[in-house]
């Protein structure tokens, strides 16, 4: 800093930046970015290594604000070093329709957002992720082109939220060094002070997850410097610097009280604090000095890009365009191909396999050709079948490779995917039982919010699983996860649909998707060799009337083998019946409507889904007219259940022969 500007000065400019875009907006949370601009100024201007001219520059460091409802802080950090996007204006227009200042920081939204945060303890499991992919492509490729930190800014809810105790856990035995996590304690949530739920010494925590702790006065900078000097030293362990802050710092009545959490300080009360800072610059103007000294930061940067861009040049040609290929999300030349090589492999062998093994098979043919994918279970690997020999290496303190044990966190596994596919380089698989998906669905729909390939292989998907009985069986998961807006949910009917449906999720860069896979097997159903991936379009005719339709037939996953038996009945029977495999409800919903209007036709409709009838009304003319469950499953072999709960070939033969007759 200058002589004539102080990191107090820069602090403050954050302070007051909030503070008018909370007040203009008549809502927001001022507290927290009053309470850490403080740290905030230090880590910018002495420590993050970015070029704000550059926003998405590789070798970054990532920050993120896992506490998201004090999203002014980084707007204001974001408009001082001079993020191109983040004009005045913007700050001006805080929280209002179309700004790039939304209540919570939004990824894809806002550059310089890493992360979309806001729901508590998501952002810390996100860079949790951060670090693994930058661990992992700093292996592959050499600390020469990937050698970043992740800082986290976090408060008392991030560090409540199982969540985040979860990512704490893991980046501990992960040893995950160059992430630094900055902690503000102020001792307040929205309800008053933590002690009325929050009691717990937090360091001793953290130091028994294996992290590196320190505890300083969050509003005096040299002791914030040191701290995270000593947080970079450390780099066999992550680091929590608990910053002992005043949330609101400087309102001469609110100052470390709940009512500075979420709403304005009010005309008077705000410029009563903007005179204690000595502030005496307009609404939304920073005095010229501190505004240079803050570009200045913001461009610091520019030099060690340079140089990491001319290390860029020097590698090899190959090793550059590999970089530069994964760093883009792009995929090889040769993928197209290897996928119809794997498609070909298995219509010349077919397989009547578990569509969990289908999917295992697909993920060794893909795997192999994709480094970037980074496999992963919840403590179920040998269910999920999520390992195969291209990942066969572990992720672990000691070693970086490509697959992540991530225990029984489901929720952390989750939101750590989330923050790999961010980070980019990497392509994040993770299993576990469709059951769990409700332990990690707030992450899902993290990551359908942000638009970034996270894949998750969710088995054991039905009542099909049989004898671990309705604890397990995800009777009402699919509906739920069908109704979340750009989140591909697929249920694969057979090997070749598996396969087709992970080369959707793969070339879906922008859509994180769900695979609903089997425990049990099923017949090999698909024979066309024409090279279609025919589950792009959600849904398609798998088995034809042999003249005009009597009755459609409309069924997923496991269900279509047993709707192929019951539309062979009814042939038998002389009433024509086709077969329809809906493997995508959101895919086939984005198809033209003279398609879905082919495929569907004007026959009678049945559903047939070992699942909740719940939306099947969509295409059915009534929950009668779905072959599935009305409650819960029970324990038994997964054949007495379906027999038990009337999902049968004969039973979907009565109904469509009752619909056909007329009787409702």
């Amino acid at each position: 800093m200058t002589a004539a500007v102080s990191i107090r000065d820069l602090a403050n400019a954050i302070r007051v930046l909030s503070i008018d875009a909370v007040e203009a907006a008549k809502s927001g949370h001022p507290g927290m970015p009053m309470g850490m601009a403080d740290a905030a100024a230090v880590l910018f201007g002495r420590h993050l290594k970015f070029d704000s001219s550059e926003p998405g520059w590789p070798d970054r460091d990532r920050f993120v604000l896992s506490n998201g409802h004090g999203s002014m802080l980084l707007y204001s950090l974001l408009h001082l070093t001079g993020y191109k996007d983040m004009t005045i204006e913007q700050v001006r227009n805080f929280r209002q329709w179309g700004s790039k200042t939304p209540g919570h920081p939004e990824y894809g939204h806002t550059a310089g957002v890493e992360t979309t945060t806001g729901p508590l303890g998501q952002g810390i499991a996100s860079a949790v992720g951060m670090a693994i992919a930058e661990r992992r492509l700093s292996t592959e490729f050499g600390a020469a082109l990937v050698d970043h930190r992740t800082y986290v800014f976090c408060g008392d809810g991030c560090l409540m939220e199982g969540v985040g105790q979860e990512a704490a856990s893991l980046a501990g035995h992960l040893q995950l060094g160059k992430l630094i996590v900055l902690y503000d304690d102020n001792s307040i949530t929205i309800d008053g002070s933590t002690a009325i739920a929050f009691s717990e010494d937090v360091l001793a925590r953290f130091d028994a997850y294996g992290w590196h702790t320190q505890r300083v006065d969050g509003h005096d900078p040299d002791a914030i410097d040191a701290a995270i000097s000593q947080a970079k030293a450390e780099a066999s362990r992550p680091s929590l610097i608990a910053l002992k802050t005043i949330i609101g710092y400087g309102s001469p009545s609110r100052a470390g009280t709940s009512s500075v959490h979420g709403a304005p300080l009010g005309a008077s009360e705000a410029a009563a604090t903007k005179a204690v800072y000595g502030w005496t610059a307009d609404t939304f103007e920073i005095p010229a000095p501190i505004l240079k000294t803050w570009r200045e930061v913001g461009a610091k940067g520019a030099k060690a890009r340079k140089d990491w861009q001319a290390r860029l040049e020097a590698a090899g040609a190959d090793v550059r365009s590999e970089f530069e290929r994964r760093t883009a999300g792009s995929l090889p030349a040769r993928y197209e191909e290897a996928v119809n090589a794997a498609k070909a492999k298995l219509l010349d062998k077919p397989q009547s396999v578990a569509t969990r093994k289908a999917s295992q098979i697909a993920l060794e043919a893909l795997t192999e050709l994709l480094p970037e994918m980074i496999g992963g279970s919840a403590d179920l690997t040998h269910s999920n079948l999520t390992r195969v020999p291209a990942v066969d290496s572990d992720f672990t303190a000691a070693a970086s490779g490509r697959y992540v044990s991530y225990g029984v966190r489901e929720f952390a596994m989750a939101a750590a995917m989330n923050g790999m596919a961010a980070h980019g380089g990497v392509i994040p698989y993770g299993g576990t039982f469709l059951v769990f998906s409700d332990y990690c669905r707030n992450a899902i729909r993290v990551a359908a919010l942000m638009g970034v390939r996270s894949i998750f292989v969710m088995t054991h998907d039905s009542i099909g699983l049989g004898e671990d009985g309705p604890t397990h069986q995800p009777v009402e998961h699919l509906a739920s996860l069908r109704a979340m807006p750009n989140l591909h949910v697929f249920r694969p009917a057979d090997t070749i649909e598996t396969l087709e449906c992970w080369d959707l999720a793969i070339t879906s860069k922008n859509t994180p998707s769900v695979l609903a896979l089997s425990r049990q097997n099923v017949p090999q159903l698909r024979a066309q060799r024409d090279g279609i991936n025919r589950c792009a379009r959600g849904a398609y005719v798998l088995r034809e009337a042999s003249s005009e339709r009597a009755v459609t037939i409309i069924a997923t996953g496991t269900e279509v083998a047993l709707a192929i038996q019951a539309a062979d009945e009814l042939e038998a029977r002389n009433v024509p019946a086709a077969v329809v495999s809906m493997p995508s409800w959101d895919l086939f919903e984005k198809q033209p409507k003279d398609y879905r209007s082919s495929v569907l036709g004007n026959a009678p409709r049945i559903a047939v889904e070992a699942l909740s009838k719940f939306g099947w009304t969509r295409y059915v003319d009534s929950e009668d007219d779905v072959i599935g469950m009305s409650g819960f499953g029970a324990s038994a072999p997964a054949e007495t259940l379906y027999e038990q709960f009337g999902i049968t070939r004969d039973a979907i033969v009565t109904r469509a022969l009752a619909r056909i007759r007329g009787k409702q």
